[in-house]
């Protein structure tokens, strides 16, 4: 551990900072795990993307179709991969809570930077709020890690603002993936002040919350190695000229990027989300490899769609 629970806010807001990607879990064809492509991918996202954390095991690593042991061998892979170089933040997200509590175990004792703990689905909860304080304050009370709290439809509700900062208290919460609609992270964030970082996945939205509410985190999603390559890093350009206050310069390159953006969204079907990524790292020389059920594997013509659109799109490799 870099830091004591106490000082667990104070380290993240200096260090937890920049670009964060989510990072997804390549498979063999025998849809066992790819480490090698895994350690590949990392190092390509570090060292030429300049990518400044990782978040390891969440919903894009398909953390729900991995063993107990797959998800501690990823993130002991990536704080390997990323010692020195870039952050980790692991997904310990799982509803059986001593099971999210083992793998907390696990990241601090690999050396992982923080962890990060989805809301758990609640079945026939109306009132969540003391429930869902209880919930993160006893991974706060057993791990002496920094937290960030996840909500996410995914859940079946939403986490309040009012709820969120309440558990902000805490002395090791320190950040919150928050993926819900713009009103309710606006208004998290100016309850919360500089207390934990608020920040959302959502990449065309990244740049007006740097300019509008001051966010210093983008926490996180596939964007920072899907619309980059080592020769157009463009993200990475928008991210530091709003950091430095250069906002109209930060617009055109950020709007610049606007037929890549067009281009995922055009040509990823609806139903095979994960695949897609997959290929489209395998388009940009990244590591991708086949998805475990129960997600679906793309069909021919599918592929042939999305070459298109990647190769009209306009990013320079």
């Amino acid at each position: 551990m870099k830091y004591t629970k106490q000082d667990a806010k104070a380290y993240a807001r200096e260090n937890m900072t920049g670009i964060w990607a989510a990072a997804l879990n390549p498979f063999h064809e025998d849809l066992s795990p790819d480490e090698a492509g895994l350690r590949s991918n990392i190092r390509h996202w570090i060292d030429d993307l300049g990518i400044q954390g990782l978040f390891i095991t969440g919903k894009q690593g398909e953390f729900w179709a991995m063993t107990l042991e797959e998800r501690k061998r990823n993130m002991s892979i990536a704080v390997e991969e990323c010692a020195g170089k870039a952050g980790t933040i692991m997904s310990i997200s799982d509803q059986n809570m001593e099971t999210a509590l083992e793998l907390g175990r696990h990241a601090q004792d690999c050396g992982a930077d923080y962890v990060v703990v989805h809301a758990p689905m609640l079945s026939f909860c109306q009132d969540r709020g003391e429930l869902l304080y209880q919930y993160y304050k006893r991974f706060c009370d057993e791990l002496d890690i920094g937290i960030a709290m996840w909500s996410h439809p995914d859940s079946g509700y939403l986490m309040q603002p009012e709820e969120c900062a309440r558990i902000a208290d805490l002395p090791n919460i320190v950040a919150i993936k928050y993926s819900v609609p713009r009103d309710m992270y606006v208004r998290l964030t100016h309850m919360v002040g500089d207390k934990i970082h608020v920040s959302t996945s959502a990449e065309h939205e990244w740049l007006d919350n740097i300019l509008e509410l001051d966010w210093k985190l983008y926490l996180c999603s596939s964007p920072p190695y899907q619309l980059q390559t080592a020769n157009d890093q463009r993200m990475n350009e928008y991210t530091q000229l709003a950091f430095a206050g250069k906002a109209d310069q930060a617009r055109r390159v950020f709007d610049s990027l606007n037929p890549v953006r067009d281009a995922i969204k055009r040509t990823k079907p609806a139903d095979k989300p994960t695949a897609f990524g997959k290929y489209w790292q395998h388009l940009l020389g990244q590591t991708g490899g086949r998805v475990r059920p129960p997600m679906l594997e793309l069909s021919q013509a599918e592929k042939d769609i999305i070459r298109k659109g990647f190769d009209e799109c306009g990013l320079k490799l």
